[in-house]
């Protein structure tokens, strides 16, 4: 009898010891445009592992401020890809995003104009005014389309391997929400569409707030 019990007390025991080893990220990173998760463990080198990030960029705010990567310093951020002149889609995604910013304060949102040579500044103060958006962690960028384009498909892969070959030419148009850890590596894949999925990224940010509190 007290032959088993220990039994069940080391099992037990060398059941816990191994998960503490074992024990990775709780949300997967993505290294490349088909999105296939990759988990990794504690003990392993994430940077050898996980080598894509979000590239610098350089862009206009909607108060034609200059804003490049150092605002991703140390900082979740989402990021989406929107224009002002979208009827239907573009709105949906700006209300669903406001579902994150007003649970959010301390993380850094992104929204990219496809369309920048419509979307100037002043427009897109115009869009985040009439959105009733009054977050300053949410940024409006527009610029260089070729630049956009170009962040967009190679290094948030927005449009997944389907968009990762495509140039400017080819009109950028996704739904997808980016979900980017502080060290500007892609953690989520979200359709800003759907509400139910603002609540999968709601959940998802928090996890990575643990995550990094670690």
């Amino acid at each position: 009898m007290y032959r088993i019990a220990f039994l069940l007390v080391s099992s037990i025991w060398l059941l816990s010891c191994h998960e503490k080893e074992t024990k990775g990220s709780a949300l997967p990173y993505y290294n490349d445009p088909t999105f296939t998760p990759v988990f990794v463990n504690e003990t392993s080198d994430v940077s050898a592992e996980i080598t894509h990030t979000i590239g610098d960029f350089e862009f206009l705010n909607q108060d034609s401020a200059l804003i490049d990567q150092s605002i991703l310093q140390d900082k979740i951020h989402v990021a989406n890809f929107i224009f002002t002149s979208c009827g239907v889609i573009c709105p949906t995604m700006t209300e669903h995003m406001k579902m994150v910013s007003d649970e959010f304060k301390d993380i850094v949102l992104l929204s990219y104009s496809v369309t920048p040579w419509i979307d100037t500044p002043s427009v897109l103060k115009a869009y985040k005014k009439s959105h009733e958006i009054e977050n300053d962690n949410w940024q409006f960028l527009t610029g260089s389309k070729s630049d956009i384009y170009d962040l967009a498909r190679k290094s948030y892969y927005a449009e997944e391997d389907i968009g990762f070959s495509k140039d400017s030419t080819e009109f950028l148009h996704t739904e997808h929400f980016i979900l980017v850890d502080k060290s500007k590596r892609i953690r989520g894949i979200y359709n800003g569409t759907l509400a139910f999925e603002m609540e999968q990224l709601t959940e998802d940010i928090k996890t990575l707030q643990e995550e990094e509190l670690d």
